[in-house]
C-alpha cells in the first residue's frame, strides 16, 4: 500500500507517516521500481499502536524504549516486563495529574462560593489570594 492509502486509512496526513520513519518509530518501508514507498499489514499495525499510545499520552521518546522492546532487541521476558513497567508509570503520571486536577477543582468550588457569598452581602469580591510558592534555588553542581 501506497503512503497516501495508509495514511488515509488512519486519517493522518502522509507527513506524519514520513516524521515517523525519520524518527526511527516506524522501520523504513521498501521503495517499488517506480520510487514509491510500499507498507505492508506490519506498518499499518505498528503506526495504530503509534496512534493509541500517543491518544494515552506517551512521549515519543517512551515509545522508541518500547519497541526497541517489541522488536526483539531484548529477551520476550525483559521485553513483556519493560512494557508493563511503562504502563505502569504512565498510569501513575495519570494518577498525579488527577490528583491535582481535583485539587484545582475543591480551589475553583471554594473561589465559587466565596464569590456568591460576597455577590449576596452586595460585596465587590476580594479575593483571597494564595501564599506565594517560595522559589526552589537551583545549585550548579
Amino acid at each position: 500500500m501506497r503512503i497516501g492509502e495508509l495514511a488515509a486509512t488512519l486519517g493522518i496526513k502522509p507527513s506524519a507517516i514520513r516524521f515517523y520513519e525519520a524518527s526511527g518509530l516506524l522501520p523504513a518501508s521498501p521503495r517499488g521500481a517506480n520510487g514509491y514507498r510500499d507498507y505492508d499489514a506490519a506498518a499499518l499495525k505498528r503506526l495504530q499502536v503509534l496512534q493509541l499510545a500517543q491518544r494515552l499520552g506517551f512521549t515519543l521518546d517512551s515509545l522508541r524504549s518500547l519497541f526497541q522492546a517489541w522488536d526483539g532487541e531484548q529477551a520476550p521476558s525483559q521485553a513483556k516486563a519493560q512494557i508493563l513497567a511503562q504502563l505502569e508509570q504512565r498510569r501513575a503520571e495519570i494518577a498525579a495529574m488527577r490528583q491535582q486536577l481535583d485539587e484545582q477543582d475543591a480551589e475553583l468550588t471554594r473561589l465559587m462560593t466565596e464569590c456568591a457569598s460576597q455577590w449576596e452581602q452586595g460585596r465587590c469580591v476580594e479575593l483571597p489570594l494564595a501564599p506565594a510558592q517560595p522559589k526552589r534555588s537551583r545549585r550548579l553542581a
